[in-house]
């Protein structure tokens, strides 16, 4: 399966989630609640994976961790909070080019239309 075909999984995954839950939970809900939703799907699901980052060529001893990544190539960054700042973005992007994947979802669960909380991120490489 493609990054595109996940994506579209995913994004049905959020719906699911979110028409269930609604809006106004921890973070930690919605990661549980979509990685159970993904993983009925027959998805690979890895949840809190620890992501290096290099410094001219050391690791450092500090990382970051990826709120959920399916099958190896989308990552999904999730939240909850009253309005997304332009740092959530371009967290987003930077875990894409720490991880040379090419897509990633930013998704805030905190909104009153899912749609308005979908952000696909794309790495350029």
């Amino acid at each position: 399966m493609n990054e595109n075909e996940i994506s579209y999984k995913i994004r049905g995954a959020i719906f699911k989630v979110f028409g269930q839950l609604g809006p106004g939970l921890l973070e930690s809900v919605y990661t549980a609640a979509l990685q159970y939703e993904l993983e009925k799907e027959n998805l690979n699901v890895l949840k809190e994976v620890p992501v290096p980052v290099y410094y001219q060529n050391q690791k450092l001893e500090i990382g970051f961790r990826l709120d959920l990544l399916v099958d190896q190539k989308v990552i999904i960054e999730i939240k909850s909070v009253e309005n997304l700042a332009e740092v959530h973005h371009k967290q987003v992007i930077t875990y894409l080019k720490l991880t040379n994947l090419k897509l990633a979802i930013l998704v805030n669960f905190n909104v009153s239309n899912i749609s308005a909380g979908i952000f696909r991120k794309v790495n350029g490489l």
